[in-house]
């Protein structure tokens, strides 16, 4: 039995982009991969000079691809002014309340009611003790003339009365100047204790306030943390886009080898199986064979 082999393949141009890809595949598949240029290596330990040349090659050729590529880089809008003003207006609010707490923190203590005496305090009482010598030199004098017009004028009557009248009229001042510096007292006392009460409202309202900051310089934060990782993000894609540059254009460029071997015919090797000629048909090959040479010698 005979056997018959039937090749089918395609158009040479198809065969030579074929051959192109696989030998770019495998010259591939020997670059290393680096994800930065020169001045990123340096050479491990162990590591052969010629190991450590491909690296330096690969690093060269990514720093290339980078500037190629810088066009198609991702890129991250920066903030808009609106975004700015409100972050700057946000850090000059943080901890304005501070100075209100320290001033009611200066209203506490044994002493603090001193900053609350009235200023005019000793001019009060100045004028006020002052009124009230004048009256009890008028009031003297009234118990002097009532001593002259009674003939009892350098006697001992009239000193029992000017005695008693001297002695409860500095009983009376000492009480009036007592009250006056009692009733000063008592009002700063009462502004003090004011005070300290609005500074423990504030001490109460503190957390609130620090939360409030803790809060906003959080959402600051996340925005600020946000937008360098945006950053970081399109850094890094653009790095990735550099390093597997090549792999990537392989691939498409494999696809489009794929595309265009889909359209052709198909190709490969069919093995068919013939039936020998027997011997009849071998003899009778060869009588036929023999029959025509002789009709062909044969004169006419």
């Amino acid at each position: 039995m005979a056997t018959e082999t039937t090749i089918s393949r395609p158009a040479k141009f198809v065969e030579d982009i074929g051959t192109d890809l696989a030998k770019q595949a495998v010259a591939l598949t020997g670059v290393p991969v680096v994800t930065g240029g020169l001045g990123s290596l340096t050479k491990a330990a162990g590591e052969t000079s010629e190991g450590f040349k491909a690296r330096q090659d690969a690093a060269r050729a990514f720093e290339v691809r980078k500037q190629n590529l810088a066009g198609l880089a991702p890129q991250v809008a920066g903030q808009d002014a609106l975004q700015i003003e409100a972050q700057k207006r946000a850090e000059a609010g943080l901890g304005s309340f501070q100075p209100f707490l320290d001033q009611a923190q200066a209203a506490t203590g044994p002493q603090a009611y001193q900053q609350f005496m009235s200023p005019y305090q000793s001019q009060v009482m100045d004028a006020s003790l002052a009124e009230f010598d004048r009256n009890a030199q008028i009031q003297q004098q009234g118990l002097r003339d009532q001593a002259v017009a009674s003939g009892a004028f350098g006697g001992g009557r009239e000193g029992v009365v000017q005695s008693e009248y001297m002695r409860g009229s500095d009983m009376n001042r000492a009480q009036l100047q007592a009250n006056l510096l009692q009733q000063g007292f008592g009002q700063a006392q009462q502004a003090a204790q004011q005070q300290f009460q609005n500074q423990m409202g504030l001490a109460s309202a503190l957390p609130g306030l620090q939360r409030g900051d803790i809060s906003t310089l959080g959402s600051l934060g996340a925005l600020n943390q946000a937008q360098t990782q945006a950053g970081l993000d399109a850094q890094r894609e653009a790095t990735r886009m550099a390093t597997y540059q090549p792999q990537e254009q392989l691939q498409n460029y494999g696809n489009l080898v794929t595309g265009i071997m889909g359209g052709m015919a198909g190709s490969g090797t069919v093995t068919q199986q013939a039936p020998d000629p027997g011997f009849l048909q071998t003899a009778l090959g060869a009588a036929a064979t023999g029959a025509g040479i002789y009709g062909a010698l044969k004169p006419n």
